[in-house]
């Protein structure tokens, strides 16, 4: 589906542009083309292929989707693949944009994400003197507003930690936790396997040799590349608390299934010996001298019982009760 389809000069916006009208504004150095798709349709991307010259490897990524990070070079162009990272109650939906970069047009196509990014262009219609720079600014700008969505599903996963942290101690919440805990350690796998090949493919546009299209935006793009190492090294902190966390949560575990069955072995024991002295007065031998004795039934529950209690106190005495 057509989002937008404009033709710029100098900065400044020149006119809505219909498909079939790209080729015509592209003739001229001058102008600049910038069209915006979403959940494009095949029908969509082959127009959008003639009338761009784009590569039809790149256009055969962006009809089946689901493509890692990268900024790739074809010819004098770039094709780049971002993942869009959004928080939908609790969970991390993942979706994509592929951006077709040209000396003097540049094509978004995003899939599977309602992330709009109408705000990356009136953010560059209001600077008119900076999109003068052309594709490369554009790029930037749409990367920069992409990693800005990542800040805050970072800092939702560092509150839901500490969340877990504060209950890691609480008696019998321990499974619960360890749940939790391996449901954010996925969540950090999504975004890390979105932002360590997405700062991977913009440091290469941030020195040694850049691509023509980005020559101009360098410095631009080093700030992203910073934004991205700073997301990356909080990511691992949070994986390195998490891993932490789960050993924490199962070692409570392992010692509550102690203490469990320090009650158990104890309570045996009791019983045990109750068993044990009931056991041998009870074999009814003749010659057994309770047996004619008046007081041998009491003494015996009593001893029983005494012996039981004597147990209990030490059992409780050491913790085991």
């Amino acid at each position: 589906m057509l989002i937008n389809c404009v033709a710029y000069r100098a900065g400044r916006k020149l006119a809505d542009l219909d498909i079939s009208q790209i080729s015509d504004y592209l003739i001229d150095p001058a102008c600049f083309v910038w069209v915006a798709l979403r959940d494009a349709t095949p029908d969509e991307l082959e127009k959008m292929r003639q009338e761009f010259d784009l590569h039809p490897l790149a256009i055969e990524d962006a009809h089946h989707g689901h493509q890692r990070p990268k900024i790739e070079e074809y010819g004098d162009g770039l094709f780049a693949v971002i993942q869009l990272l959004a928080l939908e109650e609790s969970e991390i939906v993942v979706g994509e944009v592929d951006i077709f970069v040209g000396h003097n047009f540049i094509l978004s196509v995003r899939n599977r994400s309602n992330q709009a990014l109408l705000a990356v262009r009136e953010r560059c219609e209001r600077e008119p003197e900076v999109l003068q720079q052309g594709s490369g600014f554009v790029l930037y700008a749409l990367i920069d507003d992409v990693v800005d969505h990542y800040f805050p599903i970072v800092d939702a996963i560092e509150s839901q930690l500490e969340d877990v942290e504060e209950r890691i101690f609480d008696k019998g919440a321990a499974r619960s936790n360890i749940g939790r805990l391996y449901q954010l350690k996925r969540r950090l796998t999504l975004v890390k396997h979105a932002v360590a090949p997405l700062m991977e493919a913009v440091g290469k546009l941030t020195s040694g040799r850049v691509p023509p299209v980005c020559a101009n935006s360098r410095e631009y793009f080093r700030d992203v590349y910073d934004h991205l190492t700073r997301i990356n090294a909080q990511l691992d902190t949070l994986r390195d608390t998490v891993g932490t966390a789960i050993q924490v949560s199962l070692s409570s575990v392992a010692i509550e299934q102690n203490d469990v069955a320090k009650r158990l072995a104890a309570w045996a024991g009791i019983f045990a010996v109750a068993t044990a002295f009931a056991g041998i007065w009870g074999m009814n031998f003749k010659n057994m001298p309770e047996l004619q004795w008046d007081y041998g039934y009491p003494i015996a529950l009593t001893t029983i019982v005494g012996s039981c209690g004597l147990l209990f106190w030490r059992f409780r005495r050491t913790g085991w009760l």
